[in-house]
């Protein structure tokens, strides 16, 4: 029986998509629920999941773009995929090749790890296993002979790492070190997209960026004395990008133009804030939105953030997950960027950019201190946003990074709030 795969829809919007690359060879045996594919749009990378086992047939090449809902490929259920074995082409002299290019010795050892006596560090048969790869083969009790068998390939990786070992490197011929080659590759829809959007914002909108910095030493201080309880409480690390994301829902309060969109001779205030998260992922940026950023805690916005980009850079994200913010932050400091001017993301109106913490010395109470100090920079589109209202917006963002104690009091001093003032 034959088992049609088609190219699922990435949203609504998109009718076409490109096949990016595909994760089984034409004739592999391929089980059911095994990733196969990465499809690519103009928005969201995702994958194509087999439906059923058996023999994989590819009917559209890398690169190729089709349609939404064409078939990709079949499935023939009539061939049996053994139970317990990775799936492979069906290409006998490619196995019987492999299986010469690996030293003998190293597949001769057919007891399980857990009978291996070597000393960590030490080699089975010609083959190098560290002690951690140890305990993993002891705890789920595999032989090296099964480990090599479980090895559906071998890349470029694992031959340089070969050669590192042997404390070689390829060599280089003086015509290659001194090449004019140029390649060539091919931009993915999503870097398609992503460049087009960027000349328009520079074309379409009056973007300005305004600075400020900001001493990030009580924030650093608060996740230093709370990290520990922070994890066991809720299973992940504390980053700053939660501060930052509660700190701009916070100030939209006071400077709702900010959280505005220009739609033709209309501008749109929402009453939600809904924050975009840049991510930089394998197949480039993406954007992940956490909604309602001004009704959640610090908490739940940092594990939303989290799994988000984990989903991004795992290609599982939604088009709906990457669609609809009102405000994007971007995180250049994470590359070890000082200072930058980052581009608005259309159709919001402004960008907040966070950069790297550098200890500067610094006057405080008349005297110069070191501190650690983080330039930020806020980006926005001059037609919706007033001058008054960016500097404002940024001053209030450093206010509550500077003493977090207002992000309790909605951005208020809690003493003002005490004296009713």
């Amino acid at each position: 029986m034959i088992t049609e795969i088609k190219v699922p829809s990435p949203g609504e919007s998109i009718t076409e998509v490109e096949i990016g690359r595909w994760l089984a060879e034409d004739g592999a045996l391929v089980r059911q629920g095994q990733e196969i594919a990465e499809i690519e749009s103009d928005k969201a990378t995702l994958t194509l999941v087999a439906d059923a086992s058996g023999k994989l047939k590819i009917l559209v090449a890398e690169g190729e773009r089709v349609a939404v809902g064409s078939i990709a490929c079949t499935v023939d259920t009539s061939v049996e995929v053994p139970a317990g074995e990775p799936a492979s082409p069906e290409k006998p002299a490619q196995a019987a090749t492999a299986k010469q290019a690996v030293p003998e010795k190293s597949v001769e050892v057919k007891a399980p790890s857990s009978e291996v006596k070597e000393p960590a560090g030490e080699q089975a048969g010609n083959l190098k296993i560290s002690a951690v790869a140890r305990e993993v083969m002891k705890e789920h009790q595999l032989s090296v002979d099964e480990l090599l068998q479980g090895l559906k390939r071998i890349g470029k990786k694992e031959v340089e790492a070969v050669l590192g070992l042997r404390g070689a490197a390829p060599e280089l011929s003086p015509a290659k070190a001194a090449s004019r080659e140029v390649n060539r590759e091919k931009m993915t829809p999503l870097r398609r997209k992503l460049a087009e959007r960027l000349v328009s914002v520079k074309n379409e909108t009056a973007m300005l960026t305004t600075f400020n910095e900001v001493d990030m030493s009580q924030v650093m201080e608060l996740r230093k004395q709370y990290q520990q309880s922070f994890t066991e409480a809720h299973g992940l690390k504390l980053g700053f990008m939660a501060f930052f994301t509660k700190a701009a829902a916070i100030a939209m309060q006071y400077h709702p133009s900010v959280n505005s969109q220009l739609d033709g001779e209309e501008i749109i205030h929402p009453e939600f804030v809904d924050i975009g998260i840049a991510v930089q992922t394998p197949k480039g940026l993406m954007v992940p939105v956490v909604r309602n950023a001004e009704s959640k805690s610090v908490a739940a916005i940092e594990s939303e953030i989290k799994e988000l980009a984990d989903k991004a850079r795992s290609k599982k994200i939604s088009v709906e997950e990457l669609s609809g913010g009102t405000f994007t932050i971007t995180n250049g400091g994470v590359f070890g960027s000082l200072l930058s001017t980052p581009i608005i993301n259309p159709p919001q109106s402004a960008i907040l950019g966070m950069h790297n913490i550098v200890e500067r010395p610094v006057a405080v109470n008349g005297k110069v201190e070191i501190r650690p100090m983080m330039y930020v920079a806020l980006s926005y589109d001059h037609r919706v946003i007033d001058g008054k209202d960016s500097v404002g917006f940024l001053v209030k963002v450093k206010e509550m990074i500077e003493n977090p104690r207002r992000m309790l009091t909605g951005g208020k001093d809690p003493m003002e709030l005490l004296l009713g003032l």
